[in-house]
């Protein structure tokens, strides 16, 4: 059964990976002036985070197995991806997933701000959390065939063993940056192998 938001077409209104990175650059170019602590922190975080995108769009190189599968998706399908610029884990998850996107004219990469749309996204919850980026795979019915995120569980445990061990908000970051750092993206790549693997055995079925 299609999916309301997709039935409406709010999801397949969300904003293209170009006009996505326009957006982060006109939320980076933000002036500080008169903005509240929290929207600060957001500020500074979106401006590392557009480096980071830029950095990441610019040397990933998808591995030729994932090109394969890729490329073996036959039929239209919508992913929506729920984010923001100011978040680390969709700055370092998301252009991975642009680039792969970008391989089959198929796959139509739709990115929706989150805080502009709660009730899209309270249709997603990890754990009760509007925690993000969050992928929804639709096919071109409209019907969910399979979803991802906030984050690798690898990158997951990093945050949690973080957590346990009390460091405070900066130390959990600056552990978990690291480790995406020195990843290069490698347990993302491994959970879309396995996404796509089911797709794919889905569609061969049929």
């Amino acid at each position: 059964m299609a999916h309301p938001f997709y039935e409406n077409g709010r999801i397949q209104a969300g904003l293209t990976p170009d006009q996505y990175q326009a957006e982060m650059s006109r939320q980076a170019e933000t002036s500080a002036s008169g903005l509240d602590p929290e929207a600060v922190e957001k500020l500074e975080f979106t401006r590392l985070n557009l480096h980071r995108t830029n950095r990441i769009m610019r040397t990933y190189k998808v591995a030729d197995d994932m090109v394969e599968m890729l490329q073996a998706i036959d039929s239209p399908q919508t992913w929506m991806v729920l984010t923001e610029p100011w978040c680390g884990d969709s700055a370092q998850c998301l252009p991975h997933i642009t680039v792969m996107a970008s391989l089959n004219r198929n796959i139509d990469l739709r990115l929706i701000l989150r805080d502009e749309n709660l009730d899209l996204m309270d249709d997603f919850l990890t754990d009760g959390k509007r925690s993000i980026p969050r992928l929804m795979i639709f096919d071109q019915d409209g019907n969910e065939l399979t979803s991802w995120g906030p984050r690798p569980a690898d990158a997951q445990v990093v945050f949690n063993d973080a957590k346990a061990a009390g460091l405070e908000k900066p130390g959990i970051l600056e552990k978990l940056h690291l480790f995406y750092g020195r990843n290069r993206g490698a347990a993302l790549e491994e959970e879309f192998r396995y996404l796509l693997s089911g797709l794919n055995n889905q569609a061969d079925k049929k």
